[in-house]
């Protein structure tokens, strides 16, 4: 309860709406002694955000292959790229609560079928243009179209139809959906200004915090604030410019001879050396990332359950988490659901390695020969040492596993979601019909197992369907946990780790207290929620 006081406090006190006397003065209220009072009054008002500078963030991310229209964002150049300059309708904020962002709020209808959401007045766009409905409807409509190849198309595979009451958008869903403000927090639902009920993806004009000038595909981005943001609490640098640096170590070095100031991905072998640099902070949050090894099922030999089976049972979890995340982070359990998330099975039987079992199915498959893993660290930190060690766990079983190390660039494009088997990373997302919809629902064009049309999957789509809809919490609890169960068993998906996001940063950047970790650099919105100190 004093915790969450004195953050009120010191927000107030950032804010000059407290004195630092009258901030002091409420912390002894609160039984806090005089020098800790002084300390944490300094410290706040030592963390007030003042406008100014050039910010440069290295990412481990980025392909020649990248574009600006929204709909393509597959990455975490991308994803950072894209609320540079554009906003979605929500967004979720440090604290993890979900908060309008292009909207002022949002009501639904008894059954969930009905959300209504006003429309934040007097927002522009980058080229002037005032935001109407008109805006907002086109901009989502790109998403739904029956042609659309956007990744987000899964979203609405629910909603009938977006109309506007005045200032007020109208969505009118064919099942109920709890979560369904969460859904228009997705990075790829970013709004663009439209001409004739359209809008031009590639545009990269938005609402948001900095007007892009220079976008090159794999290599950089640039943007200067924009001076009518929306937000007047937001977008503190004067110019932002983002690198795509996918070496590891080339990615540390230019945090610590000061090219960058902030940088994603660090990893986790150097992570505790590269935070003895006096000059750097090492930040570490626990979120919904998660490392996967997708096979698609569609395609041979992971077409057959029992070889799906054989290669899971494979694998030294506790072994990789130990050896790749030296530590940072947790086992998984063949399904994308994080710990963190609500309704996660915590019931369900962990998997395990186990050499008698992974043998017994893959002779059951009638498979021979070895098996080909596509891998590239541009996956994950440590994707290619990952590999290797699955493939020396499953020889334990008789398995024969044959790493292929793929290029980097292009890693995005032409391995993942069309090779048979390869490394991977999630975010996550933070409910579990989000999750399901970006990846693991028939309809989403991210599902990157191809599992669409098995017994187990034609199943697990009706439970998520029924889960979305159903307003009664203990039975959402039985559905999501046979929804789990169902990709834990006969889903392409090899879940093993859970990891945290490690990230580094210059001690001359300063952020509040809370940050977000629904995603990398705090939900991806550090460009507009951080400042110089």
């Amino acid at each position: 309860m004093k915790d969450n006081f004195m953050d009120r406090q010191r927000a107030l006190l950032r804010a000059g709406r407290l004195s630092r006397r009258d901030f002091i003065n409420s912390a002894m209220t609160a039984g806090i002694v005089l020098p800790t009072a002084m300390t944490l009054a300094d410290g706040a008002m030592a963390q007030s955000a003042k406008r100014g500078g050039d910010l440069k963030i290295g990412l481990g991310h980025g392909s020649t292959t990248d574009s600006l229209d929204p709909g393509t964002y597959e990455n975490g150049f991308s994803t950072n790229v894209g609320y540079m300059w554009g906003n979605s309708l929500t967004e979720v904020a440090p604290n993890g609560e979900l908060v309008g962002d292009l909207v002022t709020g949002w009501e639904a209808s008894p059954d969930a079928m009905t959300w209504r959401m006003p429309l934040r007045e007097g927002v522009t766009f980058h080229n002037g243009k005032t935001m109407t409905p008109d805006d907002v409807i086109a901009s989502l409509n790109f998403h739904r179209g029956e042609d659309s190849k956007s990744a987000a198309k899964g979203l609405f595979a629910t909603v009938d139809d977006i109309s506007a009451d005045g200032n007020t958008l109208v969505f009118q869903l064919n099942t109920g959906n709890a979560d369904f403000p969460f859904l228009m927090s997705d990075y790829h639902l970013l709004i663009m200004p439209s001409e004739g009920g359209s809008v031009d993806p590639n545009a990269g004009i938005g609402t948001g915090p900095y007007v892009l000038e220079a976008f090159e595909p794999g290599v950089r981005c640039f943007g200067r604030r924009n001076e009518n943001y929306h937000k007047s609490d937001a977008a503190w640098f004067d110019t932002v410019e983002v690198l795509s640096i996918i070496d590891p170590t080339a990615r540390q070095n230019a945090l610590m001879n000061g090219t960058v100031h902030f940088i994603d991905r660090v990893d986790p072998k150097t992570a505790s050396l590269l935070g003895r640099a006096p000059n750097v902070t090492i930040l570490e949050k626990t979120g919904f990332l998660h490392y996967t090894m997708p096979m698609r099922v569609t395609s041979a030999p992971f077409d057959n359950y029992d070889l799906r089976m054989a290669l899971k049972y494979s694998i030294k979890r506790q072994e990789l988490v130990d050896k790749i995340l030296l530590g940072h982070g947790v086992i998984g359990n063949d399904h994308p659901i994080s710990p963190s998330v609500p309704f996660h099975a915590a019931g369900l039987e962990q998997r395990e390695f186990d050499a008698d079992k992974a043998r017994f199915h893959f002779e059951k498959s009638g498979h021979s020969g070895p098996i080909q893993l596509s891998t590239s660290d541009a996956a994950f930190a440590g994707a290619v040492d990952a590999a290797q060690l699955v493939a020396a766990s499953a020889a334990e079983a008789g398995i024969e596993i044959e790493v292929v190390r793929e290029p980097s660039d292009g890693y995005w494009s032409n391995v993942w979601n069309k090779k048979g088997w390869c490394t991977c990373y999630w975010g996550g997302r933070p409910t579990q019909d989000w999750m399901y919809s970006s990846a693991y629902t028939a309809d989403t064009e991210w599902n990157d197992t191809d599992w669409r049309t098995t017994d187990a999957a034609v199943r697990f789509n009706e439970v998520v369907g029924q889960a979305r809809a159903e307003l009664d919490n203990a039975k959402r609890a039985d559905m999501y946990f046979e929804a789990q169960s169902l990709i834990n068993d006969d889903g392409g998906a090899i879940v093993p780790m859970f990891a945290n996001y490690i990230m580094g940063h210059s001690n001359m950047l300063a952020h509040n207290d809370d940050v977000a970790a629904n995603w990398e650099l705090d939900g991806y919105k550090l460009t507009q929620r951080w400042w110089f100190a």
